[in-house]
């Protein structure tokens, strides 16, 4: 890993990115998902439910759902039957998704955890499950070989992201949205625009689909596949450990 890195638009130590990322989360935790039906108009459930229904989650399976947050994703994996582990870098983010999941009475179990050195023991999962999260990580190659780690001989890696779109038009437009409005949104309704304003500059960081496909199959994953959705605005990405 290099001296700085970027967190959004700005050039900190990496040291520096994961405090202010876990800073960023803790502080927009309790308005995250009111922000994520405003940001998508909605579209962002519709996606979940389209990469669940890829994970393809069986009952008694151990999932982990890293950055998992406020329970969105897993709580769909979880009425399927699977056994859930939800784990984040922010307590402030799974104390939400706590109270969200007795709401449901759903039983899940809920651990923070740094995505690029995981306490679990290897050949844990049988799948790891990341949505919108791994743009956060401050060394993300580090992180998808402990994906990779922690999965059983024959587990599933399945990712979520946001990244630039290809559409010719759309993508100017969204460009446009994103730096004008989210953040305004943000301030109006989480009263933090600055943590917007970052979530915004991360993804328009982020590797397009075929570069984050390559980083996947770097971290030691096979059959690696990128399924892009508004002309790779938002990707599903899956691998699996041999």
């Amino acid at each position: 890993m290099t001296d700085q890195v970027n967190f959004g638009d700005d050039l900190v130590s990496p040291e520096e990115k994961t405090r202010r990322v876990g800073k960023v989360f803790s502080s927009v935790a309790r308005r995250y998902d009111v922000m994520n039906d405003l940001m998508s108009g909605g579209l962002h459930r519709l996606w979940k439910d389209r990469f669940v229904a890829r994970v393809k989650p069986r009952a008694g399976e151990e999932i982990l759902d890293m950055a998992g947050g406020t329970g969105d994703v897993a709580f769909r994996m979880a009425r399927r039957g699977a056994r859930v582990t939800v784990s984040d870098i922010s307590a402030d983010m799974l104390e939400v998704g706590k109270h969200r999941a007795e709401a449901r009475e759903l039983s899940l179990n809920w651990q923070v955890e740094n995505a690029e050195t995981l306490s679990f023991a290897n050949d844990r999962f049988d799948a790891y499950t990341i949505v919108f999260g791994i743009r956060n990580v401050t060394d993300i190659p580090a992180a998808l070989r402990e994906a990779h780690r922690v999965l059983k001989r024959g587990g599933r890696f399945f990712c979520m992201e946001f990244s630039s779109s290809d559409w010719p038009g759309f993508s100017n437009l969204y460009d446009a949205y994103s730096s004008a409005v989210i953040p305004r949104v943000g301030k109006i309704v989480a009263d933090d625009e600055e943590s917007y304003r970052y979530l915004v500059e991360s993804i328009r960081r982020f590797p397009r689909p075929a570069q984050f496909k390559a980083i996947v199959t770097d971290a030691g994953f096979v059959r690696a596949n990128a399924e892009t959705m508004l002309g790779g605005l938002v990707t599903i990405h899956s691998g699996w450990k041999i």
